[in-house]
């Protein structure tokens, strides 16, 4: 389960405190235009403060690695981490449990100076409530829970491809389940994977066949989708690559090429990183109704070729397909 204990970031923060020594010119961009988005992770923003805060504060307690309490700070617990100049102030909110940075600045003049970071904790410490997060800040780290945690059930699912595949390099079939991201929701689909093996005489390949059959309450939704996307990127990322019919998707290679997949797949998984689709490389002809509905609904659609595909890029300078081209020739006028 993912939780994101780890050190994060108030906006204010980054908003008041971090005016300099910031290694990109981006966050500050975003921060001046409230465009928060591009942010995420917080945690993971390129500035040596926020970056000392993870390494002391991360998702064990066991790990925590500080300089302990900021004496000055009366009225909030804020423990001390160091960065160079930099001094940050870290908070244990226990009822969400994740330890924000409440307060940074640079230490100055011995800790005399009236900008010194101890002075300014020591003049706020009877009032800390402006440090403290806000709403928005509640509602941006759930976000991140939720994105993490749907990340971690893509690699499940992943995995569990990458098992499926390995099992059917030579022909055959196997069947898995699908496990919604919430457990307590139990299964989603039940998946099935057959690859055969055909050899006759110049024609020589290994086609497989992928049926991806959600339980009645998951069908049409939007999760059941990224788990069919993700599903068929595990085993061949072009996005263009795949034929559907109904819950049936389909897929011819080389001989051999599943092997070589499963060998790809085994260094993702190890690496805990997720394979990458593969956008198309032909501009296909579809039903105008069909390309909007995929725009705005992120489902997929099918072209006039037959292929089966999510419009996520735009056609612009990409060749036309021939085979749509011949049958929008052929359409009547």
């Amino acid at each position: 389960m993912v939780h994101l204990r780890r050190a994060r970031p108030t906006i204010r923060l980054l908003r008041d405190d971090l005016s300099s020594d910031w290694e990109s010119p981006h966050p500050k961009r975003c921060l001046q235009t409230d465009d928060l988005t591009p942010l995420h992770p917080l945690s993971e923003l390129p500035h040596p403060i926020l970056a000392k805060a993870v390494a002391s504060f991360g998702d064990d307690p066991a790990d925590d690695n500080h300089d302990g309490p900021i004496a000055s700070s009366t009225n909030l617990p804020l423990l001390k981490i160091r960065a160079g100049q930099w001094r940050g102030g870290v908070w244990h909110d226990r009822e969400l449990d994740v330890c924000w940075l409440l307060v940074a600045g640079l230490a100055k003049g011995e800790h005399g100076d009236h900008d010194d970071f101890y002075q300014n904790v020591a003049r706020n410490s009877s009032d800390p409530s402006r440090w403290m997060p806000t709403d928005t800040d509640v509602r941006l780290l759930k976000r991140e829970r939720a994105a993490a945690l749907l990340t971690e059930w893509e690699l499940v699912v992943q995995q569990r491809v990458a098992g499926a595949l390995r099992q059917v390099l030579t022909g055959g079939q196997t069947r898995f389940e699908l496990p919604h991201p919430a457990a307590q929701l139990g299964m989603m689909a039940n998946v099935t994977v057959a690859v055969a093996e055909v050899r006759e005489g110049d024609y020589q390949a290994d086609e497989i066949v992928v049926d991806i059959v959600p339980e009645p309450r998951h069908a049409g939704s939007e999760l059941f989708w990224l788990a069919i996307v993700r599903v068929l990127t595990t085993i061949n990322p072009p996005q263009q690559s795949w034929d559907r019919y109904k819950d049936s998707y389909s897929n011819i290679a080389e001989p051999g090429h599943w092997s070589s997949r499963v060998n790809e797949l085994a260094d993702l998984v190890e690496r805990g990183t997720l394979a990458e689709s593969i956008p198309g490389q032909v501009a296909h002809d579809s039903h105008r109704e069909h390309i909007a509905g995929s725009v705005v609904k992120g489902t997929a659609m099918r072209a006039l070729c037959g292929v089966f595909f999510v419009n996520t890029q735009t056609p612009d300078g990409l060749p036309e397909c021939p085979e749509c081209t011949e049958r929008w020739r052929r359409l009547p006028r």
